[in-house]
Formats: structure tokens, sequence, C-alpha cells
């Protein structure tokens, strides 16, 4: 029996803010394990409903006591399979989402669907429902704890990646993310060290002449 998982967020954007974003979220700083993404197909049916597919190429490092039961190649590297459909009627987007790479070792469904927060028709709700299973015998119960634990953490960048993308198309400054302000903190914390060597540099060379 596998792990399931279920939980309810919210973004600060319509509905129609969210749905144009959504085809927008690559790359941004969040992301940066996202390294393609190719349209397989797209039509739009006859009561309007936009329908897609996606292949997305994911990095995807596997824990080290796991990179023995996958072929080097794929030690690394995922491929997901995203299927979307858009009704703009309902005012609703369901996204399924899977791997097709190395998924005897380890299998991740996802099923998200974007709709207006009734409670708020200018903020959009996000119903997220994950499945993780593993067929792996005498590893699957570890495996799929792991695969709970990664994919608790990746909503929280998705999240994280969404906000950002809307604040950019909404013409605002996004929040810097953690390795921005901790890049920016070291290069202040050098540049204030290679200052303090100056200083002491040139006060042990007067001393010198004193």
């Amino acid at each position: 029996m596998g792990k399931y998982f279920c939980c309810t967020g919210f973004l600060k954007s319509t509905w129609d803010q969210v749905c144009i974003a959504f085809w927008q979220r690559y790359p941004n700083p969040y992301s940066n394990h996202v390294l393609t993404e190719d349209i397989v197909f797209r039509e739009v049916t006859p009561s309007n409903c936009l329908i897609s597919r996606r292949l997305l190429t994911k990095t995807s490092r596997a824990p080290r006591w796991m990179e023995r039961y996958l072929p080097k190649h794929m030690a690394s590297s995922a491929y997901i399979i995203e299927d979307s459909i858009v009704d703009p009627q309902k005012r609703t987007m369901t996204t399924l989402t899977w791997n097709i790479s190395h998924a005897r070792l380890m299998s991740v469904e996802e099923r998200c669907q974007y709709q207006i927060n009734p409670e708020n028709g200018s903020w959009t709700e996000i119903k997220r429902e994950a499945w993780i299973s593993s067929s792996l015998y005498g590893l699957s119960r570890a495996i799929q704890e792991f695969g709970l634990a990664r994919f608790k953490n990746s909503v929280t960048k998705t999240m994280k990646g969404f906000e950002y993308v809307l604040a950019r198309m909404q013409g605002e400054t996004p929040s810097r993310t953690l390795a921005e302000t901790a890049t920016e903190r070291a290069r202040e914390t050098a540049l204030a060290a290679k200052e303090k060597a100056k200083d002491l540099a040139s006060h042990a060379q007067k001393k010198q002449y004193v």
C-alpha cells in the first residue's frame, strides 16, 4: 500500500492570472531542477476546453542508497508527463502528472485542481493530491517515505515559484529567494573582509616606516 498526501493552498491572484502563470512558470528561481518542457499535443474540445500534454525533464538526485538500483544515466534525471485540462466555463484547471522514468522503483502521481476560492473571488484555491508507491521488494516502505518527504518539500517550492512568476507578471518586484539573499550577504561579507584586510595591510605598512 502506497502513501497518500492531500493539501489545499491559495494564491492571492485571480484564476485567470494563475492559469496564464501556469504556462509561464518555468524557469523561476525555485525550479532550477526543471531542464526542459515540450508540448506533446494540444487541442481545444467542442466545449472550448483546452487539453494539453507536456513532457518535462527534471533533475532528480536520488539518495546514495537508492543509486545502486538505478542505471547510471537515470540516477540524476527524471521524465514527467503532465496532462492538463482548462475549462473556461466552469473556471477550473485540472492537472495530472506522473513519472515515466524508473517508475518501478518509485511512482509519483499528482492531481491538482485550480479553482476560484469560494470565500474570496480574487484568490485561487489549489487542491493537491499525490499517490506515492514502490514495488521494490524489501525497500518499498523506505522509498515511499523518502518520496513523500521530497514531495512535501517540492510543494513549498512550487507555490513560491508560482508567487514569483505572478509578481513578475503583474509588474511587481518578486521577493528574493533565500539563495539570492544568501549570495548577496556572502558578497557583502567578502567585500567587508577585503576592505578590512586592506586597512590592516595599510596600517602595517605605515607602522613599518615609523
